[in-house]
Parts: C-alpha cells; structure tokens; sequence
C-alpha cells in the first residue's frame, strides 16, 4: 500500500490543490483513527488526559500531518514523482542523526557514512533531467528532503509521549485536520470537484496515514522483536518506482537512478544490524 502512495499524490494533485488533498486524506484518516478507537474501546481514555498530553497532540498535530505533508504534497507538485519519492525517503538516515542530537544517543560511524552517501543520491537526484537549473525545482528538492526532518521530529517528540498510539494518532490528525480547517478557511481555492482526484485524495487518507498504519501496528504487536520486520519497509521505494513508471509513464533519468541506489545503500547501511539479525533470524 505504501508503494502506491507516490503515485496516488501525482493523481490527487493533477486536479486539486495540495492543501485540498491533504485536507481530503486528513478527514479520511481520523475517520479511520476514531473507528480504530471504538473498536478497541479506546475512546474513553483518548480524551479523558492531562493539559500537557492535550499538549503533545497539539504540537505533534501540527507537525503530522499538518507541516509534514504541507512540505511533501508541495514538492510532489513541483517535481516527478520519481525524484521527490526517494528524496522523500532520507527520513531514516535524517532520525538517526537527529536523536543522536536530540535524544543524546551515540552517532556511529555507520550512521556517518550512511548519511554521506544519502546526501551523494540527493546530489545526483537534483542533477537528473537538468532539474537543477530551474530555481522552481530547486525549491521542490529542498522541500522533499527537509521534509524528512519533520517527520524525524514527530516521531522524536512521540517517544516521550507513551499513550495508545492509536489515541495519539487520532488526536494529532484531530487537531491537523482543525489546522486545515482554519487554512481552508483562510485561502480561496478552486471547488472540489469529484472526480479521480478526488478519490485520489481518500486512498491517500486510506493507504498512506490510517488504515495501513494500522495494519503496521498489529504486525508489528504480534512480534517479540520489531527489528525482525522494520526494514521490510524499504521495500517500498523499490515498488513504487514500479508504479510510477507503469502507471504516470514518467520518464526515470540515468541520474535519478543513481541517486535512488545511494540513498537505498545509505539506508541500508544505516540499518545494518537490523538487516543482519533479520537474515540471522531467518536461517
């Protein structure tokens, strides 16, 4: 499902303007988030919480989905699918460098050259199709790659919160979607229509934020030990270039996809010992 998602933004944006499709996706997922909660009789325990918890679901409501897909959906606007994706994927290597800073955790070597040959795929990735003399799509590379930073902070900021994360989930996409609301609000845009992007955007809200990430949880509640799964993740920048290739026809540069392959090997690298109690596990 994550797979399809770069796709599903090229779609909804064709049509609609990212703050729409972001809106559209944010009301779907606290949908599912709230269903999520009556069926695991978490309601109750969701709202009856301390100022400062209220707090957290404030600021990480602002951070996700609301300045974290703001940041993304813009750049999915600017740049091809197959160049903002993968940029979009650094976010592994970004929140191993920023919890070393953070969090105070020790920054190995590993993780060093990790981000080095992360920063080498965004270089090249920049360079692909010649994106790099348009300062418009200049801004699409700084957007997609700083948006890993924001993702990285959310889920800095989650670890110190230890509520259900299906009731954090609901209540930070509670308050991003009041964020959105007052934007709505705010700007003037083009009416909705209800067309392919439209439903584009509800996919969004199904396979990008709720329903997938819920499958995520349970997947991984019914493991002892999370590192056994993690990095089957990154599977999914690998598909998704399937996708858009298939699907959008977009045109993959020679450059885009040695950037890509750096970026994969910085990820790699940067969960190493995951991958090798992963393959221990297995034998």
């Amino acid at each position: 499902f994550w797979s399809t998602v770069a796709t599903s933004f090229k779609i909804a944006l064709k049509d609609l303007h990212y703050i729409q499709v972001l809106s559209i996706a944010a009301y779907t997922s606290t949908v599912i988030f709230f269903f999520a909660l009556l069926i695991n009789k978490k309601l109750k325990e969701t709202f009856i919480i301390p100022a400062k918890q209220l707090f957290y679901s404030a600021i990480s409501g602002l951070l996700n989905p609301f300045i974290y897909y703001i940041i993304l959906l813009k750049a999915y606007s600017i740049l091809p699918a197959y160049m903002a994706q993968p940029l979009n994927y650094t976010w592994p290597i970004v929140l191993t460098i920023m919890s070393a800073w953070l969090l105070k955790q020790k920054l190995s070597l590993i993780s060093l050259v990790a981000f080095i040959f992360s920063l080498i795929g965004v270089f090249f990735i920049s360079l692909s199709n010649n994106y790099i003399k348009s300062s418009v799509n200049i801004l699409g590379v700084l957007l997609a790659t700083s948006s890993s930073i924001i993702w990285s902070l959310f889920w800095i900021i989650n670890v110190k919160d230890k509520r259900s994360i299906i009731s954090k989930m609901f209540l930070n996409f509670l308050f991003g979607s009041i964020y959105l609301s007052i934007i709505l609000l705010l700007i003037d845009l083009p009416k909705i229509s209800y067309n392919i992007s439209f439903f584009a955007s509800i996919y969004i809200g199904f396979f990008e934020m709720g329903f997938t990430f819920l499958l995520w949880l349970t997947a991984l509640n019914k493991i002892t030990r999370t590192d056994k799964i993690s990095i089957l993740i990154f599977l999914s920048p690998i598909i998704s270039m399937f996708f858009i290739s298939i699907i959008l026809k977009e045109n993959i540069t020679v450059l885009a996809v040695v950037g890509f392959l750096f970026i994969l090997v910085g990820i790699v690298i940067s969960k190493w010992k995951e991958i090798f109690t992963f393959e221990r596990g297995k034998n």
